[in-house]
């Protein structure tokens, strides 16, 4: 059973994507309202309202519904958004010409007004105009004392200044970045130097993070990077997918922060100017060789920072944390995440894909030979989908060139061919005979690379669905006296009926020559 909430704006085409579905579930089981969540998602109130009401409605239970995947879970609900950002965006480009005219002997609110419902196609009544207008350019601005929950949020950030290694062959400095996490409500800090600000190293940080807290908070607030956001938005940014991949597996949601609102990452920025205080002075004049040897002196400057007592409070960082915030976490899973890579591919005809990564082969069922499928993929792992059905999965094999092969996969005459070998050939002729299973025996037995005889083998043991086992086998035991263990020979002897003639009593003596004796024949000594 598909639910679909009826659309209120024929423009109306952002669609949430399923994992933002989860994030509003897994918020709503947090106790959030659903304003909070809205807010903490950077969605409208009635949407959440919209989609709540959907999931109340449906059968299945919202711990349920969390648990399925994203393909059935966008299956199910195919609400769309009822955000619509052209029209507003399109009154905002109208306010910033507007308001070059502000000092303009004669301005009137009224006039622009009336200029920009003619030509807008659908323009804001008078009131709205002048309400988002207000809002946009507001006459004082203030700023809040923010208060934060324990537990609720963490902030992350990149420095704005490296750090530097030295490398100990050329002896070139290499510029390195400074990870900087903080939990708002205790200012619990975590600092860890890395590569680059690339999606590998920024998930590898956010990991080692939570693993320093011991625990997950609500939400992730980052800032607009592009390993954490592909798209930036004021109002609904496009979250990179390997960093949703990431809280879905943290059971946490993202929220980043908005673009050109730098009030909103205040918190972070101190951190980082205390961080330049507290780490990067008193390093200024030592040199490190590798990151390992960096993170290890960060680390010890990093405790000692935590634990220096507030000039207002007595108490330290670390102290606030495990008396009260650390409580309010949320578990680890029971693994870390892996991060994934992603290639779209073609199957190819033999019924597996090329995986140029790892320079090899990886089988697909043979149903879907000439589909385009997806893989994903980890450090350890691969997985295949189509249409985001998971359709197989294989350990990386590193070897190149290799094939990975799951039985199971091939169609019935493939599998069979994976079975072949000198006792699968022996097996089978022993169905048919004494003399069959003898003939197939033998075949194999003087042959260094078996495989050349596969084809002979079951094109013999086949003549049984013409001929018939019995005359197999009496051909079968004529093939073995004249030595002639070919399959041309055993079919021109079932052709010409010669397993029907009885054997002469000294053919089967095998210490006799089976070739009869003749004046023409000359014997060892005529060669001498």
């Amino acid at each position: 059973m598909c639910y679909i909430a009826e659309k209120k704006d024929s423009d109306m085409a952002n669609k949430l994507d399923p994992m933002d579905l989860k994030q509003i579930i897994t918020l709503h089981l947090d106790g959030l309202s659903n304003r909070k969540i809205g807010k903490t998602l950077g969605i409208s109130r009635n949407t959440v309202n919209q989609y709540m009401a959907l999931f109340k409605e449906h059968e299945l239970s919202l711990k349920a519904l969390l648990a399925l995947d994203s393909a059935s879970l966008e299956e199910l609900f195919t609400t769309a958004t009822t955000l619509d950002h052209s029209r507003y965006n399109e009154l905002v480009k109208y306010f910033d010409k507007m308001r070059d005219a502000r000092q303009h002997p004669g301005f009137t609110f009224r006039f622009h007004y009336y200029e920009y419902r003619v030509n807008c196609k659908h323009p804001y009544s008078y009131t709205q105009f002048m309400e988002h207008y207000n809002r946009k350019y507001p006459k004082q601005q203030g700023s809040m004392k923010l208060v934060h929950e324990a537990g609720h949020e963490v902030f992350v950030d990149f420095a704005g200044k490296k750090l530097q290694i030295i490398d100990r062959e050329t002896g070139e400095e290499i510029s390195v970045e400074v990870f900087i996490a903080i939990l708002p409500f205790s200012q619990y800090t975590y600092v860890e130097a890395c590569q680059s600000q690339k999606r590998e190293d920024f998930l590898q940080c956010m990991g080692n993070t939570l693993s320093y807290y011991g625990g997950v908070p609500k939400a992730i607030v980052s800032d607009n990077l592009k390993a954490a956001v592909k798209r930036a938005s004021k109002f609904e940014p496009d979250i990179n997918r390997s960093f949703k991949e990431f809280a879905q597996h943290y059971n946490c949601v993202i929220n980043p922060t908005r673009s050109y609102a730098p009030q909103d990452k205040a918190l972070v920025e101190n951190a980082v100017y205390l961080v330049y205080q507290r780490i990067y002075y008193p390093i200024r004049n030592m040199q490190f060789f590798s990151l390992k040897a960096l993170n290890t002196e960060i680390k010890r400057l990093l405790t000692k920072y935590n634990n220096l007592l507030f000039q207002r409070k007595q108490t330290s960082r670390k102290a606030l944390f495990h008396s009260v915030e650390c409580d309010y976490l949320k578990p680890l899973p029971l693994s870390h995440y892996q991060i994934k890579g992603y290639k779209r591919i073609k199957v190819q005809k033999i019924g597996y894909v090329y995986f140029n990564e790892d320079k090899n082969y990886y089988s697909v069922p043979y149903r879907y030979i000439g589909k385009h499928v997806q893989i994903h993929y980890t450090s350890s792992m691969l997985e295949i989908y189509f249409y985001h059905e998971r359709i197989a999965t294989h350990e990386r094999n590193f070897a190149k060139g290799a094939y990975t092969t799951k039985k199971e996969h091939l169609s019935s005459t493939h599998q069979q061919y994976l079975d072949w070998s000198p006792d699968y050939f022996i097996s089978l002729a022993a169905k048919h005979g004494s003399a069959t299973m003898q003939l197939i025996k033998e075949l194999f037995q003087y042959n260094d690379y078996p495989e050349v005889n596969y084809k002979r083998a079951m094109g013999i043991i086949q003549l049984h669905k013409i001929y018939s086992s019995e005359r197999l086998n009496k051909a079968c035991q004529r093939a073995l006296i004249g030595k002639q263990l070919s399959y041309k020979m055993v079919k021109n002897i079932l052709d010409n009926q010669l397993d029907t003639e009885a054997l002469d009593p000294s053919e089967l003596d095998n210490d006799q020559s089976h070739i009869p004796a003749h004046q023409n024949i000359r014997g060892a000594s005529a060669y001498k």
